[in-house]
């Protein structure tokens, strides 16, 4: 795999085994994978990455990874946040560049991950990228899509489970953006964002990009035209399963 402008870029999928709405759902079945690996398939197709692991907090994760022959390194259980999962990763593998690959992504491709890193060639001093599609009204009423408003020049302003920004008139003028939980950070962001507390909005929306906006990190948001699916229920991951199968 190449670097990215001579940069060296690290992916890292977090897999916590424990998961509140779908149990054990990085070792579900999704067309004849598990979760974890369609992931790890689908994001290793990125020629940006020099290295791609999967970090997670479970043996028995980690076992499934290495029969398949997927990098796999176990990392502490008591990491609250996919972010601090990937620290202790970068503390292991030293790169310039740390690729968040949720481990529940399975619709994940490398447009994804390019978009994702070409704003460290493109744009000054940016430290955090993430990324943004377009979805309907009725998309954004759920809470469980996290949307995103940016300024002009494609810096995040607020991340939020509400629909924002709010139509007041009713005219519908505005223009509804989905966050996709891809994150692209310098080795001095991910060490930033650890040595920082949660902050109040992080515990308010549980939402931990957050804490790098409320403590003066900013965040470039790349946009797409290619939507996913993070499988958090049952019926995501059907969802998600016939979508791969088109």
């Amino acid at each position: 795999m190449n670097t990215h402008k001579g940069l060296e870029v690290i992916g890292v999928i977090p897999a916590r085994i424990g998961s509140e709405r779908l149990a054990r759902k990085v070792l579900r079945e999704i067309n004849g994978r598990i979760l974890v690996e369609q992931v790890y398939r689908s994001a290793a197709a990125c020629p940006l990455l020099k290295e791609l692991w999967v970090a997670t907090d479970s043996e028995e994760v980690l076992g499934a990874c290495r029969q398949r022959k997927i990098p796999a390194l176990l990392t502490s259980p008591d990491h609250a946040s996919g972010t601090d999962r990937i620290y202790e990763v970068m503390t292991k593998k030293p790169a310039a560049i740390y690729v968040n690959i949720q481990g529940d992504e399975p619709l994940v491709r490398p447009e994804h991950l390019e978009a994702l890193l070409k704003p460290f060639s493109t744009e000054k001093e940016v430290r955090v990228s993430t990324l943004k599609t377009k979805i309907s009204d009725e998309a954004a009423k759920t809470p469980n899509v996290v949307k995103v408003v940016t300024d002009s020049h494609g810096w995040a302003l607020y991340f939020s489970r509400s629909a924002i920004p709010f139509d007041r008139d009713g005219a519908r003028r505005r223009t509804l953006f989905k966050h996709l939980g891809f994150y692209a950070y310098t080795k001095e962001a991910l060490e930033k964002f650890h040595k920082l507390p949660p902050s109040s909005l992080e515990q308010a929306e549980k939402l931990e990009q957050l804490r790098f906006l409320e403590n003066g990190v900013s965040i470039y948001v790349a946009e797409t035209a290619f939507d996913t699916v993070g499988v958090d229920t049952e019926e995501d991951l059907k969802r998600a399963a016939a979508l791969l199968a088109l």
